[in-house]
């Protein structure tokens, strides 16, 4: 089994757990592949709009990074299969930037994920996924909490559609970020025809979907960020789904169910 989506102790709001730390309990649950997907540093000119600025690595960190991750690939070779890669975050209005970026960085990444944790209202970015308390902000700000998923969904399909050059990555990250805090902030998204129109888009460029299981260890969360409605409908269109445990500490790694 393979889990698609680990970070690092690159990560600024992760731990201080090291690339053995990661590569020891992923042998020892049973895993035969992983990828490090560490947060790829954010297109020049953009500011984090996240409280703490630490939404990613910086790019005085990037060549370092993949060093480290070849060298620990190099170091376990014999016992799991090990790739680069990168969680790429899609921001309306630097898609050019990002392309720089993967452009410079593209050819060494070897299995990544394209998401978004960012959206736009008007001249101004907000991190959807950092607190309860922002995403309040954001139901203030649009009026609804569905207008906070319509906005989502939306980016998610800007997403999908922007053109970031030969090295995009063709697997989407946590589809259902958005229900971090539905415990708090309740919706019923099986109404919500963008999602459909979203998930018929992935079947249509034949994108990958994270099956993220980072939710079910977020006090407002409680499930997989593919469950329920969009589980349904990922199963209707017969897409590829890779686990990813979106670990940002070693202790989360585990062998998970895929339950679509």
């Amino acid at each position: 089994m393979k889990d698609g989506h680990i970070h690092t102790p690159y990560c600024p709001h992760g731990t201080e757990d090291t690339f053995d730390d990661y590569v020891k309990k992923s042998i020892e649950v049973g895993l035969d592949e992983i990828s490090f997907t560490e947060h790829f540093p954010l297109p020049d000119g953009f500011k984090d709009p996240a409280p703490d600025d630490d939404s990613s690595i910086k790019l005085n960190q990037m060549e370092d990074y993949l060093k480290d991750v070849n060298e620990i690939k190099n170091k376990y070779k014999d016992k799991i299969k090990i790739n680069v890669g990168a969680e790429v975050d899609y921001i309306e209005g630097f898609e050019e930037g990002i392309k720089d970026l993967l452009n410079k960085y593209g050819e060494y990444l070897e299995d990544s994920v394209l998401s978004v944790h960012m959206v736009k209202i008007k001249d101004k970015y907000y991190c959807m996924d950092f607190s309860s308390e922002e995403f309040e902000k954001l139901i203030g700000l649009l009026g609804s909490v569905e207008e906070v998923y319509n906005l989502y969904y939306e980016t998610l399909i800007k997403a999908i559609n922007s053109d970031l050059g030969m090295y995009k990555p063709k697997r989407i990250g946590h589809l259902n970020l958005v229900r971090k805090y539905n415990k708090k902030y309740p919706y019923d998204y099986s109404k919500n025809s963008k999602l459909k129109e979203l998930v018929e888009l992935i079947s249509q460029k034949g994108y990958e979907l994270d099956y993220n299981v980072a939710g079910l260890f977020k006090e407002d969360c409680g499930e997989t960020y593919i469950s329920g409605y969009l589980a349904e409908l990922v199963k209707k269109y017969n897409i590829k789904v890779v686990l990813g445990s979106d670990s940002h500490s070693a202790k989360y790694i585990d062998k998970y169910e895929i339950n679509i």
